[in-house]
C-alpha cells in the first residue's frame, strides 16, 4: 500500500514499520557486477571494507560457470559477514557491446534470484545517480569516481572497487534512495 494512502497516526500511535530495512543497523553490501565484480560491505557493527573479484573463466569452463562461483562467492559472504538486510548494484541501462550486456544480464539474473531465494532486499541505483552524489557530476568519468572516494579516505584498486564504495555510501548515505 502506497504511504500516501494511509490515514495518519495518532499523536501517540507507533508509526508504522518501513518496508526498507534502516540501512545504520545492518549489513549492507553494494556490487559494481561485472566479470571483475568491485563489491563494499558495510557490516551491522559500521565495519566497512571493499575490494573486487574475477569471474573470468578458464579455458576450461564451461559458459555457465562464472555464475555458478558468482552465486557460491555471495553464499560464502553473507556466512562470514553475517545477514545481509539489503544488496544495492550499479543498475547499468546502455552497454558499449552485446557481450557486455549479456554477462551484466547474466550476473543480474544471478543476483536477484539469490536475493529472492535468501530474503535479501536488492535495488539498482542508475549510473548518474552514484556518480552525481559521489562526484557532484552524473557523467563523472572513471577518474573522478576514483579520486573523489580518495578524498573520501578510501583507496580503491581500481574503478571496479571505487564504484562499489561510491554505490556503498549513496545507499548508506540516502538510505538507498529514500529521503
Amino acid at each position: 500500500m502506497a504511504s500516501t494512502t494511509l490515514t495518519l497516526p495518532a499523536a501517540n500511535a507507533t508509526p508504522p514499520a518501513l518496508s526498507m530495512p534502516r540501512l545504520a543497523q545492518t549489513a549492507v553490501l553494494a556490487l559494481d557486477l561485472g566479470t571483475t565484480t568491485g563489491w563494499a560491505l558495510r557490516t551491522a557493527d559500521g565495519l566497512i571494507t571493499s575490494g573486487a573479484v574475477s569471474f573470468r573463466p578458464s579455458r576450461y569452463d564451461g559458459g555457465g560457470m562464472r555464475y555458478v562461483r558468482f552465486r557460491a562467492w555471495l553464499d560464502q559472504l553473507a556466512k562470514d559477514a553475517g545477514p545481509l538486510s539489503s544488496i544495492h548494484f550499479e543498475e547499468v541501462r546502455r552497454h558499449i557491446g552485446t557481450d557486455a550486456a549479456h554477462l551484466y544480464g547474466g550476473f543480474l539474473a544471478t543476483l536477484t534470484a539469490w536475493c529472492e531465494q535468501h530474503d535479501v532486499a536488492y535495488q539498482g541505483a542508475p549510473v548518474g545517480t552514484i556518480k552525481r552524489h559521489v562526484t557532484g557530476r552524473g557523467n563523472a568519468d572513471k577518474a573522478a569516481v576514483i579520486a573523489a572516494v580518495r578524498a573520501r579516505g578510501y583507496t580503491p584498486a581500481d574503478d571496479n572497487e571505487a564504484d562499489a564504495i561510491a554505490i556503498l555510501l549513496w545507499a548508506i548515505e540516502t538510505h538507498g534512495g529514500v529521503a
